[in-house]
């Protein structure tokens, strides 16, 4: 089996995907829609960074306090 598979990779029958991907919304839309898509970083879906990234502190903080417990009731 090892030298089946050795072989075919010499061999380059495993050629890998293919050169050029499809993107589904370049297809959708028409180019200067693309082009006039504002990407804002400080708005998440909805969220603010800031508020995500206080809620992961909070859960990270939750998640050690959870560990500790479980460590110390043994």
């Amino acid at each position: 089996d090892y030298n089946q598979l050795g072989f075919n990779l010499r061999s380059n029958i495993f050629q890998g995907g293919p050169l050029q991907s499809q993107s589904l919304m370049k297809d959708s839309y028409t180019p200067d829609i693309i082009q006039k898509a504002i990407r804002d970083h400080k708005n998440w879906h909805g969220r603010r960074t800031d508020e995500l990234g206080r809620w992961h502190q909070k859960n990270a903080l939750n998640l050690n306090l959870q560990k500790a417990l479980a460590d110390k009731g043994g």
